[in-house]
């Protein structure tokens, strides 16, 4: 089985998108949820304070989200961009071995992850449309 066949499957284009903008859904909520988990453990700091960079997050993934429902290219294109930032962010900041792992857990291996499914998505469309299937 060729990974890269120029074959088309609806079935596989379907699974992909939907994949893919679970991650980026699931992805939003997780940092609200940590945002509230750090609320809860630090009573002392302003709840603003931290739930500002986790609605910042969950915002630009709904927007990612939104963009990646209809121009899945532009939506890979900004997912990975973002986990480039996201790494740069990490060297400037100096972030311990332990930030980095959680960030990569959390925010790095799925935008990586949901762009790549969007660009995959996107070929596999483009692929059924040259077929002229269904």
């Amino acid at each position: 089985m060729e990974i890269f066949a120029r074959t088309c499957n609806y079935d596989v284009m379907d699974s992909e998108r939907i994949a893919a903008r679970l991650f980026v859904g699931l992805g939003g909520l997780v940092w609200v949820v940590l945002a509230w988990g750090s609320a809860i453990v630090y009573p002392t700091t302003s709840a603003l304070t931290n739930l500002v960079p986790a609605l910042l997050v969950l915002v630009l993934a709904v927007i990612a989200l939104a963009i990646g429902w209809f121009f899945e290219n532009l939506a890979g294109v900004l997912l990975i961009a973002g986990a480039v930032a996201t790494a740069v962010w990490g060297v400037m900041a100096g972030w311990e071995p332990g930030v980095w792992g959680l960030m990569a857990i959390v925010l790095i291996a799925p935008e990586v992850i949901a762009g790549v499914l969007f660009f995959s998505a996107a070929r596999m469309q483009k692929v059924c449309e040259l077929a002229g299937s269904r």
